[in-house]
């Protein structure tokens, strides 16, 4: 009997040691969790309850076991409400002041009750050594208070459990098997402790102490396996993953702590086992690059591209930094919003800002900005510039004739002809009805002359097939043109093409005709 009292007493005091360790190495990254305080002050108290247990035992009077059942009990009457508001901190809930003290009203009697018991008996009815045994074995008999401060424990104990059943399903994979340590850490010394009011221990010894050895190991292994209370669930409500709005939880360390529904469904290849890791590091295996975009400015806003399956997204990424109630950097919060439609939609929006609707080439009002730019480009480089501006002929007896559908198609296909045979550089604009005007930088005028001649005789010939017939479209021409040193502007080169456009009508259209400008050094150009 001596020889497994000896042992006990040595596995209770290697679970005060476990349970000490776990105390010193979450103090050494408190910083890291919002429940991480709490946390150290429950292992504390698991510590005074084993090392005060240890020492009870080793007792050989009545009053050394009475001193240390206070050191003990200071332990006893805190560990339980310790739990529970542990556990409330991991699921995200407050608990304010009032209610944290409330739950410390019965252990603080029950440390009264024990330490004036031998006054009023009211937690022990009997305390004494069993008479005959060596080593001493101390017999007690409960008293009222003892079966109440049994039942609180208890009640704390099953309420910090179902709290953490009651998260089960809203919580994802990756955090169960963190409810589930929790559970298994509380719910094995209630067990024990009842087994042992109920007298089913075989040896008559409390088990408690050796079940707070068992959750210390299983502890001990989740924090350094799992990470746990350093990666926690900082937003799991289920309203986190029911928002249209995707969410990635990043710690202080920058890595991955939770993400919710709707990021799976924008990043189809993200999963929770990559949960703990560096985002970085997640991107990198994603991508296989780094994150492309700040995360540590608060109320920063970029845009990310991801494609999946062949189909680009767009996604508005806002960052937010979370403090702890101190202050202290806790991590970011990124919000990607799906901006996808509403960037097809400025696009389309753009384009048709700067595009004809019905033959989608350059309108008058962009073509006229750009060509400003490459008619100044072609000054500074004292390169030859020209503008040609040239009409559909008797387009108005066409919609009269044919309607304004055999119109619009006629238009497009004289934008389709021209496409075919225009230099790469060239400009090319709807600048009217059935009005068009291309602007050709380092063109010389006789090389401005040939490509309006080769416009206008690809017209005449591909014809325009309608429901009534075959159409022949011809076009007039009109063409400015400057070269070295000049002052003239795009309006200027515009006004003299049109005369010269104006010309090839009155010569019988279907025709180009070139205007003819001086340089500042008297030239003909």
């Amino acid at each position: 009997m001596g020889s497994q009292i000896a042992t006990y007493i040595t596995l209770v005091g290697i679970s005060g040691v476990f349970n000490l360790f776990l105390c010193f190495y979450v103090f050494t990254r408190r910083r890291e969790s919002a429940a991480s305080r709490t946390f150290i002050l429950y292992t504390l108290a698991l510590s005074i309850y084993c090392f005060g247990y240890t020492f009870e035992l080793g007792s050989s009077t009545l009053e050394q076991v009475r001193s240390y059942i206070m050191i003990e009990y200071i332990g006893i009457c805190t560990f339980s409400p310790l739990a529970l508001i542990l556990v409330l901190q991991y699921l995200g809930r407050r608990i304010s002041r009032i209610a944290t003290v409330a739950l410390f009203i019965i252990p603080a009697i029950t440390w009264i009750m024990v330490s004036t018991s031998r006054y009023h008996h009211m937690y022990y009815r009997v305390f004494k050594f069993e008479e005959g045994v060596t080593p001493h074995v101390l017999m007690i008999e409960m008293g009222q208070w003892y079966i109440l401060h049994d039942f609180y424990m208890i009640i704390c104990t099953v309420a910090s459990i179902a709290l953490l059943l009651s998260r089960w399903k809203q919580t994802g994979r990756a955090f169960r098997r963190e409810l589930a340590i929790l559970m298994g850490g509380l719910l094995v010394p209630m067990i024990a402790g009842i087994a042992y009011r109920l007298g089913l221990t075989p040896t008559g010894l409390d088990p408690v102490p050796l079940s707070i050895c068992m959750s210390s190991v299983l502890y001990i292994w989740a924090i350094f396996s799992t990470r746990m209370l350093t990666v926690i669930p900082v937003a799991k409500e289920s309203i986190f993953d029911s928002m249209g709005e995707g969410f990635i939880v990043l710690d202080s360390s920058e890595r991955l702590v939770d993400y919710n529904r709707t990021v799976s469904v924008m990043i189809p290849s993200l999963r929770q086992s990559m949960i703990g890791q560096q985002l970085d590091e997640v991107w990198l295996e994603l991508t296989g690059e780094s994150f492309p975009l700040k995360r540590d400015q608060d109320g920063s806003v970029d845009e990310l591209t991801w494609t999946s399956d062949g189909v680009e997204k767009v996604y508005e990424v806002r960052s937010s930094i979370l403090r702890h109630q101190n202050g202290e950097h806790a991590g970011s919060l990124l919000m990607l919003i799906n901006v996808t439609e509403l960037k097809r939609l400025q696009q389309e929006l753009e384009h048709q800002a700067y595009y004809d609707g019905l033959t989608q080439i350059l309108n008058r009002t962009q073509f006229i900005q750009l060509g400003r730019g490459m008619l100044e480009q072609s000054r500074e480089l004292e390169m030859p510039f020209g503008v040609i501006l040239f009409d559909i002929d008797f387009f108005k007896r066409v919609n009269d004739t044919y309607g304004h559908e055999t119109g619009d198609r006629m238009i497009v296909h004289v934008v389709s002809v021209c496409k075919e045979l225009l230099p790469e550089d060239a400009l090319f604009g709807r600048y009217g009805g059935e009005e068009f005007v291309l602007a050709l930088p380092f063109v010389t005028d006789q090389g401005a002359y040939a490509i309006a001649e080769r416009l206008r005789a690809a017209m005449e010939h591909a014809l325009l097939l309608t429901p009534k017939g075959s159409l022949t479209v011809t076009a007039s021409f009109g063409i400015a043109h400057v070269t070295g040193h000049h002052d003239e502007t795009l309006e200027m080169l515009l006004s003299k093409a049109d005369e010269a456009l104006y010309t090839s009508k009155r010569d019988g259209r279907n025709r180009v005709s070139l205007h003819k400008l001086y340089s500042k050094a008297g030239s003909a150009l």
